[in-house]
């Protein structure tokens, strides 16, 4: 009962703390402890890119994403995922996910009246322009100065307000601590000069995580030399996720 309480006065509740100070304490909660000596936000700007081409479709990002960030085991609770799409020669498209097996609206389909088919990981776009960011009733979900979006778990009271906001789908309600969940790029990691843990196991190479402040980063190397398109860039959220031979009937 006393947390339905606090959870009804937070959502009412306007917090008057100085935005500076208010982010250096969300960001030093969360993960910000953990950085290097010395780590400054300001310095970096972070983004992954996406050669779809060279995905397999193996799921190792999936797992190794689940072990390292404590996410639930059950298939519907991801921080990343990856989309097999089957194009028809009829022109239909077959969406399924590989770690589920389940079919999005459509039926399998046999390999004769296929024409092509790949593979497309997804996660939070850690968009420039976060609705998520712009929903949020208490501040719970905020962007970093490096430019990842994060949700303080002590903060958030459960409202889905950001869920219903997204509009990727990256986001879900965590069964157990009932607040807002998402990928954060192991924002625990990259803040001490490693890399996400879906990128680092990759066999392929087909993440690409970087600086874009940095013109040695593999990110701005890949995004100058590939032929790059984001998700829905119609709603003009300006994501940070870059896809390389991405088809068109992908959303």
């Amino acid at each position: 009962m006393r947390m339905m309480n606090r959870r009804k006065f937070l959502k009412k509740a306007i917090f008057f703390i100085p935005a500076v100070g208010l982010l250096r304490r969300l960001v030093g909660d969360a993960h910000g402890k953990a950085a290097a000596e010395g780590y400054d936000a300001a310095n970096h700007l972070y983004g992954m890119g996406i050669d779809v081409d060279k995905c397999i479709g193996c799921g190792l990002c999936i797992e190794a994403c689940k072990k390292e960030n404590n996410v639930p085991k059950e298939p519907f609770f991801c921080r990343t995922w990856v989309e097999r799409y089957v194009i028809k020669k009829d022109g239909s498209v077959v969406v399924e996910s590989i770690e589920t097996g389940k079919e999005k609206g459509r039926q399998k389909t046999s390999d004769a009246d296929i024409l092509r088919s790949f593979f497309v990981p997804k996660l939070c776009n850690q968009c420039e322009n976060p609705p998520c960011v712009q929903v949020c009733p208490v501040g719970a979900t905020f962007a970093t100065e490096d430019g990842v979006v994060l949700v303080d778990s002590k903060r958030c009271i459960g409202c889905r307000y950001c869920i219903q906001a997204c509009p990727y789908g990256a986001r879900y309600l965590h069964p157990e601590t009932r607040t807002a969940d998402k990928c954060t790029f192991c924002y625990h990691r990259i803040v001490k000069g490693l890399l996400p843990a879906c990128v680092e196991v990759c066999p392929t190479q087909a993440r690409i995580f970087g600086d874009l402040r940095s013109m040695a980063s593999r990110l701005v190397r890949f995004k100058r030399t590939k032929r790059i398109h984001v998700l829905k860039p119609h709603l003009n959220t300006e994501p940070k996720v870059y896809y390389a031979s991405l088809d068109g009937e992908v959303r």
